[in-house]
């Protein structure tokens, strides 16, 4: 016994100090840091200041960073919604019975597979652009010159046209995770329903999505991991500056951990920078034990 206890211990030794160094150590070392005033994010610790929640207190009290929030929760809520209710027709329309399904599901999906540099790119000089966009050349093809004339990359509508083809691009994504939990659900549920003369839009309600309750409380929970890390789409939109309209809390932090380009408004403060990473990490905790508490499938069955 004592023989396999070192055994154990042989084998989970290496495994268990790799998890504390990449995982454990970073995440207290960014909470601790959080606290204090440090200008460069390798500085020693002796030159670290104590600021204790001074740091969260200015963040908060700064017009950008409440702004990034702002800009973050309506990616949540507004994109969310779009997001993860077109992915879920579209996952119950494949399953349906459609014909050439596989290729549908492949063609939806493409667009997640695709880099995030590369779509945005697409969308801002093919899509939005004002004088050769695809948006521009459609609306003056059907003769509705108010919307082909409209600058979709002013500051105005920035944040709209980052948001809708950010949710095009992880539509796919979602949809697959909506389709192997329809999966899962029995035809016979479907068959007794047909039987007792329930339509399509019925057997939705009252078998399709309170089934799907588990997966929905996933989806919720991925897509605000999803939102909280938002970076590449918002720095594309906006590669000069910090623009209010596309700022999220990850692109505040970059400003903070790097210093702003071409701008003097934002100094280099690793601990407020931690301290942000704190507070998206916290913003996903609430998400995840308000879903969880919310969304209860334990009295379903399949």
């Amino acid at each position: 016994m004592k023989r396999n206890k070192g055994m154990i211990a042989a084998f989970a030794l290496p495994s268990t100090l790799i998890f504390f160094a990449i995982f454990i150590y970073p995440i207290i070392r960014t909470v601790i840091m959080s606290f204090f005033s440090i200008k460069e994010i390798t500085d020693s610790f002796s030159s670290w200041k104590f600021n204790g929640i001074l740091n969260y207190v200015d963040l908060l009290k700064t017009s950008l960073y409440q702004q990034s929030w702002i800009n973050l929760i309506k990616i949540f809520f507004i994109g969310g919604f779009v997001t993860l209710g077109v992915s879920l027709l579209m996952a119950v329309a494949l399953k349906s019975g459609v014909k050439g399904k596989g290729f549908f599901q492949a063609t939806i999906y493409l667009p997640h597979v695709i880099s995030a540099v590369a779509m945005a790119t697409m969308w801002i000089q093919y899509v939005f652009n004002s004088s050769y966009g695809l948006l521009t050349h459609f609306f003056r093809a059907i003769h509705l010159d108010f919307l082909a004339d409209i600058q979709w990359l002013d500051s105005e509508h920035k944040f709209w046209a980052l948001l809708y083809s950010y949710c095009f691009g992880m539509i796919g994504h979602f949809m697959l995770i909506w389709v192997s939990g329809i999966e899962r659900i029995s035809p016979e549920y479907y068959e007794a329903a047909s039987i007792d003369g329930a339509n399509r839009f019925n057997q939705f309600f009252h078998i399709t999505f309170p089934l799907l309750k588990g997966i929905l409380r996933t989806n919720i929970i991925m897509w605000s991991i999803s939102v909280s890390g938002f970076f590449i789409w918002s720095k594309l939109f906006s590669p000069i500056s910090t623009d209010t309209t596309t700022v999220v809390p990850m692109i505040y932090m970059y400003q903070k951990l790097f210093g702003a380009e071409n701008t003097d408004f934002i100094s280099r403060d690793a601990g407020s920078g931690a301290a942000i990473g704190v507070m998206l990490c916290v913003f996903i905790v609430i998400i995840f034990t308000v879903t969880n508490r919310l969304l209860k499938d334990n009295d379903l069955e399949f």
